[in-house]
């Protein structure tokens, strides 16, 4: 009966938690990069946007390095998001 109620749970997990959500990466944060660098050299944001901006870019690159390719990538989303990207 305990193998059952496992198979069970293991079973509704599964279901709960589809399986494309598994095989979904982030991208890798040398290309993040690159597409913000690109946005930012044709973009004109204020000091203080531009400021925001390499602050995020800062933090992105010191995650790209430690291999955070997820926490990196949501940096430079956001500084994308602030350019208008």
């Amino acid at each position: 009966m305990k193998k059952f109620a496992l198979a069970m749970a293991v079973g509704l997990f599964a279901v709960a938690n589809p399986v494309s959500s598994v095989f979904a990466a982030a991208t890798p944060c040398e290309d993040a990069l690159k597409a913000l660098r690109a946005a930012e050299a044709t973009a004109k944001p204020s000091a203080t946007d531009k400021a925001k901006v390499s602050e995020l870019e800062a933090k992105g690159v010191e995650r790209c390095n430690a291999d955070d390719d997820k926490r990196a990538d949501d940096f430079f989303a956001q500084g994308m998001k602030i350019l208008g990207k």
